[in-house]
């Protein structure tokens, strides 16, 4: 079910684990609550192993095919 490598997970943890810290440290009742959005996708995504925004982007960034094979 993993769609990506452990050093990839490891830095959405950490990236994620940063985040958190840093809402924690300014005060959760301080802290927009847009900042809690990255900071939880971070963390599922090294949970889970599956990234929506990755999986979006490499859809729109996706190099079209041409009809024509050489």
């Amino acid at each position: 079910m993993d769609k990506m490598e452990s050093s990839m997970k490891a830095f959405f943890l950490f990236a994620g684990l940063v985040l958190w810290s840093g809402i924690w440290l300014t005060g959760f009742e301080v802290v927009h609550w847009i900042l809690y959005l990255p900071a939880s996708f971070f963390l599922i995504s090294a949970l889970t192993g599956i990234c929506p925004g990755m999986i979006f982007f490499k859809e729109v960034f996706r190099e079209k095919q041409s009809d024509y094979s050489e």
